[in-house]
């Protein structure tokens, strides 16, 4: 639940803190250890592990070559340890802690370190990699220093922050900036939509560490950097403490996943042709491209080639944004969307429910020799649409997991694809798609639907 003054208009964050520069050289070499000092024990190091085992070699099984090469000798299989690194920072003083998804992603053991060098085994509360969020439980811990979750919606460009992590395993390191940008959306990371752009050094190590401002409350947690070295160029991205929130809340509530509202309408970039046809003095908004039947823009009264402007009085400027202000709002109100239809402005509220289960899911993951082997597919519904980042006004079939090295991860399935049909027959549900690639076939043909366009191909048996 967003709480304080994420719940006051944009006008009134801005009035509610009052910014100053330094007006006397002591003023400038004032330090930032007691910010420093206050954030630092809550921020923690993050490491995963997962053991692979390889395949015994067959000629073991004989005892004539196991007397010759040896159990230690030629051809015994050696496991291999995928390890990861990270940062996090603790948020209840009871051991609750956010890090990236991407550092446990995989990992079968998590173990976190403290800042006074106190380890903790942990077990994964709730991973969201829509967000590339994770929240971790540390066992047997109690009265830990936590952070304050601050309001990210109040910061400013221009403002003052610290980054705090383990950059290259060198130990806990605090680089300062100030905030670069606000609402970056492009940015290719997860599906945060919304991200703070920053100057203070992120390395690789950092991910998962907090973002702070000068009371030493979080902003963000560094998921990112734009480098062509691998180092800091002074480009790095956080997740929005707002969007941490929801998360951390959602994990507390004893989710298997995070709950945000659904919009139930798919939205499109706001081209600068259509700007100008509209009357708008620049391409900034999210046009509707269609809606789902009885969802909560549907019901709201959206349509059609409307264009939201603004999300509870805050400015969107694409879909990204839209999704991210839209995504951050409680559960259980409503919010209020500033629209342009017919060249009128207009205020239109919206409820803030989840996404509903409309039918099983019924996931299946294919097998045999035909191209959809190595998919995972599930009947669509507007709750699993939410889940995968897919289209939510699309019915029928859709490709959750692709595994990498399978024949349909070579052959360019991706997650998300809608199956429309196969050999030129209609696909109403996951079985019918598990019920045709048991026949056995020399020739495939293959229809999806990706990113609202539909297209066939062939394949060989």
């Amino acid at each position: 639940m967003i709480m304080g003054l994420a719940l006051l208009g944009a006008a009134e964050r801005v009035e509610a803190q009052v910014r100053t520069v330094p007006e006397s050289r002591q003023q400038v070499t004032l330090s930032f250890s007691p910010v420093v000092r206050k954030a630092a024990p809550a921020v923690v190091n993050v490491y995963g592990a997962r053991v692979e085992r390889r395949p015994q070699n067959p000629f073991l099984d004989d005892p004539f070559f196991r007397r010759f090469f040896g159990d230690g000798g030629f051809g015994v299989p050696q496991d291999r340890v995928q390890r990861s690194l990270g940062s996090g920072v603790v948020v209840e003083g009871h051991g609750l802690v956010v890090t990236n998804n991407h550092v446990i992603d995989g990992m079968t053991e998590v173990r976190v370190a403290l800042a006074d060098k106190r380890e903790f085994e942990a077990e994964i509360v709730l991973r969201d990699p829509r967000t590339d969020l994770a929240v971790l439980r540390l066992k047997g811990a109690r009265d830990l220093a936590a952070i304050e979750i601050g309001d990210s919606d109040a910061l400013q460009i221009g403002d003052l922050v610290l980054a705090i992590g383990n950059p290259f395993v060198v130990g806990q390191t605090v680089t300062q900036g100030i905030v670069s940008a606000l609402a970056r959306t492009q940015v290719g990371i997860g599906d945060a939509g919304s991200f703070v752009q920053t100057d203070a050094a992120i390395n690789p190590g950092n991910s998962g560490g907090p973002l702070i401002d000068m009371e030493g409350r979080l902003q963000g947690i560094n998921t990112a950097i734009f480098s062509r070295s691998g180092g800091s160029h002074g480009i790095g991205f956080a997740i929005p403490a707002a969007m941490v929130r929801v998360v951390v809340e959602s994990a507390k509530a004893g989710a298997v996943a995070v709950r945000r509202p659904w919009f139930g309408a798919r939205l499109q970039v706001l081209t600068a042709d259509v700007a100008d046809g509209l009357g708008l003095d620049r391409p900034a908004g999210a046009l509707v491209a269609s809606l789902v039947e009885k969802g909560p823009a549907a019901e709201a009264g959206l349509r059609r080639s409307d264009v939201i402007l603004s999300v509870d009085g805050v400015a969107v400027d694409d879909p990204d944004a839209f999704g991210y202000r839209f995504a951050t709002r409680p559960l259980g109100g409503t919010t209020t969307l500033g629209i342009l239809r017919g060249g009128r402005r207009l205020a239109l509220p919206v409820k803030l429910a989840p996404a509903p289960e409309t039918r099983p899911r019924d996931p299946v993951t294919l097998t045999g020799r035909t191209p959809l082997s190595g998919l995972t597919i599930a009947n669509m519904s507007p709750a699993l649409a939410e889940e995968i980042s897919a289209d939510a006004t699309a019915d029928g079939v859709v490709v959750t997991t692709v595994e990498e090295a399978s024949t349909a991860g070579r052959l360019g399935f991706r997650k998300g694809d809608l199956i429309v049909s196969l050999n030129g027959e209609r696909m109403a549900n996951s079985r019918d798609v598990e019920a045709a690639t048991r026949e056995r076939r020399r020739a495939w043909e293959v229809t999806i639907s990706r990113g609202g366009r539909t297209f066939t191909s062939q394949f060989g048996g």
